[in-house]
């Protein structure tokens, strides 16, 4: 059996032209650059397609020696050496080629591992708290929770006025707090939180959203920060609720907080801090500054009741808060701030409503079992409101001491252009707060936050070692005053414009004074009794005593992580 000439030219034609694929086939697969941005299972969609390509290409070759073996062992045939010779050249160079594409599906398939193998994550439960982290520290994420559980009784019902003799505040328990969500850090510069709350004032939410925001922290040492959030706008109002000293913030801190930050307000905040000087040859001094564009707090269907209760246009504001504090190594830290409100545009509730831009400042009395106030404005038409906060604090050792005054304004829309309806008001409030921790831990200095945390026990709750946790004893003063031109008891107010007290606000005067024992088992729980006395002295629109007072005790059992 012969090969004809023709035979062998086919093939020599054909091993060029598989040597010219192979070469396309693989300069391509290794000019291809490798983008860290596509998905291992493209990738690896491609290494098949190549495995393909390569098992047709084998079988080519294959063939290829197949014929060249059957030209050899011919006998008495000229086989043409040369062009057996060229055909193994053509071969050889094929085989070449083909060694380098299986090199390049080496490398692909090595890619494809790295790129499906999740990289290293770190876990653990620092305090009880489930976290996770890769091994660069690019990602994090925290599970969090805050639950209070609250229990007291009001001492109230002997003291009521005659006019408010069917008021009974509500003894008993609530889920003040029952915060869940997860926090952390993505692709290094990034922090997140989504935070869900449960608990209320008085009654229980059915799950609301309470915190979602997103900040970047890669422009040393400012941060931008956008969601809902509660912006920096004084000293007890950026204490975490987990580490506060008594059950409940102090009325004037708590009215100012809400006028445009508070919990779940949505805003844009810039903020930044350092420090001047090292403190350890002498005095140093720590710095933040905020400064935020605030809109209106998320809303809360359960809350209103009603889909259409809200409003036209949402309120507008800007808050501000600068902290400076000295230092002298770990001996004493002192603290000075200011803070500052301004609404622009208040809710708009619609031009049927009237007061169609409402603004109203109430409080509960420090302690939300029961959700009534004792001293509210009532809705006051406005055009602008403001806030001005002095705050200032000091610790030593075990020793806190701290306060803070407030300063609010109405700027009413005149409606008429009448001058007897422009008086715009004004209130006031302050507070005072000490604390000494019996066990001699200290409460630390939050440099970020311009804050005082709370102590962490040296020793946790161990009865077996003889370890008891961290007590801490609290003791507070405040005083909101909600009246403006009141005139006094007996006092009616006149339906004539231009009367005297015309324009009174009868909002009322609280004042709390309030002594707290605190216990923290561990970092995570801690147990809190309070008790305090309340006195409320309001009138209605007839003159009449409208207030009261009473005593209270309460106790809160917390879980934070």
């Amino acid at each position: 059996m012969s090969l004809p000439t023709k035979d062998v030219a086919h093939c020599v034609a054909k091993g060029a032209f598989v040597a010219l694929l192979m070469t396309s086939t693989a300069t391509a697969a290794l000019a291809a650059p490798a983008h860290k941005g596509h998905k291992a299972h493209k990738v690896a969609a491609s290494v098949d397609a190549r495995d393909a390509k390569l098992e047709a290409l084998q079988q080519e070759v294959n063939e290829m020696r197949a014929q060249m073996a059957q030209m050899q062992q011919m006998q008495g045939v000229d086989r043409s050496e040369t062009k057996v010779a060229a055909l193994q050249q053509q071969l050889d160079t094929v085989n070449a080629r083909l060694a380098d594409v299986k090199a390049a599906q080496t490398a692909d398939a090595t890619n494809i591992i790295t790129l499906q193998a999740p990289p290293a994550v770190a876990v653990s439960l620092p305090n009880g708290k489930p976290a996770l982290a890769s091994a660069d520290g690019r990602f994090t994420a925290n599970i969090r929770a805050n639950v209070m559980f609250d229990a007291g009784k009001y001492l109230q019902k002997s003291n009521l006025p005659a006019v408010t003799n069917g008021r009974e505040l509500n003894d008993g328990t609530d889920f003040r707090r029952a915060r869940f969500g997860v926090d952390g850090k993505l692709f290094k510069d990034f922090d997140y939180s989504f935070i869900m709350e449960f608990g209320g004032s008085g009654a229980e939410n059915a799950g609301q959203l309470y915190e979602f925001y997103v900040q970047y922290t890669a422009l040393k040492p400012w941060k931008i920060k956008l969601g809902a959030f509660e912006p920096k706008v004084g000293l007890e109002a950026d204490v975490s609720t987990s580490q506060m000293p008594i059950m409940e913030r102090p009325s004037p801190a708590e009215v100012a907080r809400n006028v445009a930050g508070g919990d779940s307000r949505s805003a844009l905040q810039i903020y930044g801090n350092g420090l001047w000087g090292d403190g350890d040859s002498g005095i140093a001094t720590r710095w933040m500054v905020s400064g935020a564009v605030t809109g209106n707090t998320v809303g809360t269907i359960n809350s209103t009741g009603s889909a259409t209760a809200q409003p036209f246009t949402e309120q507008t504001a800007v808050v501000g808060r600068l902290a400076i504090a000295p230092f002298s190594s770990t001996d004493w830290q002192a603290h000075f701030g200011i803070s500052g409100q301004y609404v622009s545009m208040p809710n708009d509730a619609g031009a049927a409503a009237n007061p169609r831009y409402p603004v109203q400042f109430r409080d509960r009395p420090e302690l939300r079992i029961d959700g009534t106030r004792l001293v509210d404005t009532g809705a006051i038409d406005t055009r602008h409101v403001s806030v001005i906060g002095a705050e200032a604090g000091l610790t030593a050792q075990n020793f806190m001491i701290e306060g803070e005054y407030f300063k609010y304004r109405i700027d009413r829309r005149n409606v008429t252009n009448a001058p007897i309806f422009a008086s715009n008001p004004d209130f006031s409030g302050w507070y005072v707060t000490g604390v000494w921790v019996l066990t001699g831990e200290s409460r630390p200095y939050n440099a970020g936050e311009a804050r005082f945390d709370g102590p962490r026990p040296n020793y946790n709750f161990n009865p077996a070692a003889g370890t008891w946790g961290a007590l801490e004893v609290a003791a507070r003063y405040s005083d909101l005053n909600l009246n403006y031109h009141d005139c006094g008891a007996g006092v009616a107010t006149p339906a004539t414009p231009g009367a005297n007290c015309f324009d009174a606000v009868r909002g009322g005067e609280q004042k709390i004074s309030t002594i707290g024992l605190n216990w923290y088992l561990n970092p995570t729980i801690r147990m809190m009794f309070d008790y305090q006395h309340v006195d409320v002295s309001r009138f209605n629109a007839a003159g009449l005593q409208i207030g009261q007072k009473y005593n209270a005790i309460a106790m809160r059992t917390q879980l934070s992580f």
